[in-house]
């Protein structure tokens, strides 16, 4: 089925568009509250707030939020005429960006909770004796930051990429895969081979299987570049 390609192309520009953010996102974050200041716990605490909801909650949440007659996310981009306002979820050319931020919005925290604890654990006395060297500050973030939280921060590239090519219900919650087939993304378009309508169990489970393989083909290169880091550190 020539369609199927579509969809998993669909998936991997959808799973490279929404873990890249969530990496640079995530990890700028934590780099912003390593170091305490007054009301740093209660920040922390608040970006978490997004990874604790229900996708399909988020999705319905978000479909208000980007709705062009009373959003308030054309608002603040400087559309303040609905009239002239553009609908995210309903154009071909959006409406796969719409659910990258929205996937962003709620993921970012994961990744950043991670780079979090892995700069907490990184010895103060590394960055002493850089200091005495007077090593820069990008000399130490090259050489002490960015390769002792490289192992957590690959474990989150490799969660995040293998939910991604999971996403269901944030996409059913959002655009339910339209418009058109726009956003119809691999588990979407299993979902619907199985149960909506065509009911061809036998060859969503052999779809099943191999979004599986894919999942792990591409967990074996996360592992194994998380071993040769590991190993170099």
């Amino acid at each position: 089925d020539p369609q199927l390609w579509k969809y998993f192309a669909t998936t991997g520009r959808f799973a490279f568009l929404s873990v890249g953010l969530q990496t640079v996102l995530g990890f700028g974050l934590a780099l912003l509250l390593r170091d305490r200041f007054h009301g740093s716990g209660f920040v922390t605490t608040l970006l978490l707030v997004p990874m604790m909801l229900s996708p399909v909650v988020v999705g319905m949440f978000w479909k208000l939020i980007f709705n062009p007659s009373y959003g308030i996310f054309n608002y603040l981009l400087g559309y303040t005429n609905p009239a002239r306002s553009p609908d995210w979820l309903a154009n071909p050319n959006t409406a796969l960006w719409a659910i990258v931020i929205v996937d962003v919005w709620m993921w970012t925290p994961f990744v950043m909770l991670l780079c979090l604890s892995g700069l907490k654990a990184i010895p103060d006395y590394l960055y002493e004796a850089a200091a005495i060297d007077r090593a820069s500050t990008w000399f130490q973030f090259r050489r002490i930051t960015l390769p002792q939280v490289l192992p957590l921060l690959l474990i989150a590239v490799l969660f995040r990429t293998i939910e991604a090519f999971k996403s269901f219900d944030l996409v059913m919650g959002l655009t339910g895969g339209g418009p058109g087939d726009a956003t119809e993304l691999i588990a979407v378009n299993l979902y619907r081979m199985a149960f909506q309508g065509q009911w061809r169990t036998g060859t969503a489970s052999a779809l099943a299987y191999i979004i599986l393989v894919v999942i792990i083909a591409i967990s074996n290169v996360y592992i194994r570049n998380l071993n040769r880091v590991r190993g170099e550190s």
